[in-house]
């Protein structure tokens, strides 16, 4: 006989999403696993999620908060609602292929060494490009998704180990939680999801990439587009807490010159962008926080790897993002003099 199939705590936070749920939420419906309990926490929304939800998904697992408490503490509630031994983190813009679940739920039953299981997010309007393959990382302080904007081809065809996933779709094993706690609500929303591959990686906790589990990701659209005032503050505070919450002593000195690199090109490309003020609003924020961050550094709760093997980790994680960079650039006809001069002098 078939071993029965395990169940799913599917979570999908939301505010003002009513009109990307439609979709989302019908792609669960066509899913070809059929265990699933879908959990939407309501982050205040002031559009008619709330009351659409209760009239057309009166099976979905309600949260409904009067104000906006952030992505992080959303998820967290999601999660601690449900108690099935597999939870998958759905962002509301997306749309799953019908054998997405399906596929993600067979790799855990198989590859029970991992503990995050990222699929393949492709652009949900231009399906042939990709939106991630996976988490790659760079040492200054931010995640970056591998072959995000590239054509979908070869080079994100293979399954295999990669440094983490993208919060917007992971399916986890709920063992996770309890063995490298929850999403940091502090950081409310953007790298709370980095700083969780971080932390499951110092603990030993690996991922895998699924490439064909396919999720559809329109991106940003809660927030209505990729870098305005809010993205930037949140995104340079983070970073900062991201760095003192995860490395060690030695790993702060010996990536400092690359932190230093990072946090330059990022100030550059705010000021780029005409967000100088939300960048030092976040920089600002940061610098009050990170006594905190650093205090959870040391607070820690769980066996970990030796130093050395971990910057091994980080080390791999940012020659993939490069790599994917690298790719992207060359494919739009871009030089990428200093990108291989940053990897002759740090990697």
């Amino acid at each position: 006989m078939d071993a029965p199939r395990p169940w799913v705590d599917i979570v999908i936070p939301n505010f003002n999403g009513r009109a990307m749920l439609v979709d989302c939420l019908a792609s669960l419906v066509r899913q070809t696993h059929g265990n699933w309990q879908v959990t939407v926490v309501d982050n205040g929304s002031g559009d008619d999620s709330v009351a659409w939800l209760r009239q057309h998904h009166s099976q979905v697992r309600l949260i409904d908060w009067a104000t906006n408490e952030g992505f992080a503490a959303a998820v967290n509630a999601g999660i601690r609602a449900g108690s099935h031994p597999l939870v998958f983190l759905l962002n509301n813009d997306t749309e799953l292929a019908a054998d997405c679940l399906e596929l993600l739920v067979r790799a855990a039953g198989t590859g029970e060494e991992y503990a995050l299981f990222a699929p393949k997010m492709l652009s949900y309007h231009q399906r042939d490009r990709l939106d991630g393959a996976g988490e790659g990382y760079l040492r200054g302080g931010a995640g970056y998704r591998l072959g995000t904007m590239e054509l979908d081809g070869g080079a994100y065809d293979c399954p295999r180990p990669v440094f983490g996933a993208c919060g917007g779709a992971v399916l986890y094993r709920r063992e996770l939680f309890a063995r490298i706690g929850w999403f940091d609500e502090e950081f409310f929303a953007y790298l709370e999801d980095v700083d969780l591959n971080l932390r499951a990686n110092r603990a030993g906790c690996r991922c895998w990439y699924v490439p064909e589990a396919r999720v559809f990701h329109i991106g940003s659209a809660t927030t209505g587009s990729k870098f305005n005032d809010l993205t930037i503050r949140l995104s340079t505070r983070n970073s900062l807490y991201v760095l003192a919450k995860n490395y060690p002593l030695a790993l702060l000195l010996r990536f400092a010159p690359v932190i230093a690199v990072y946090q330059l090109c990022w100030l550059l490309f705010a000021i780029k962008k005409g967000r100088l003020w939300a960048y030092l609003a976040g920089m600002w924020a940061a610098i009050r926080g990170l006594a905190r961050m650093r205090r959870k550094y040391r607070r820690r709760n769980c066996a970990e790897i030796p130093v050395a093997e971990f910057a091994a980790i980080l080390n791999r994680a940012e020659q993939d993002a490069v790599a994917s960079i690298m790719r992207r650039r060359t494919a739009l006809g871009r030089g990428n003099g200093l990108l291989r001069l940053y990897c002759r002098l740090f990697l």
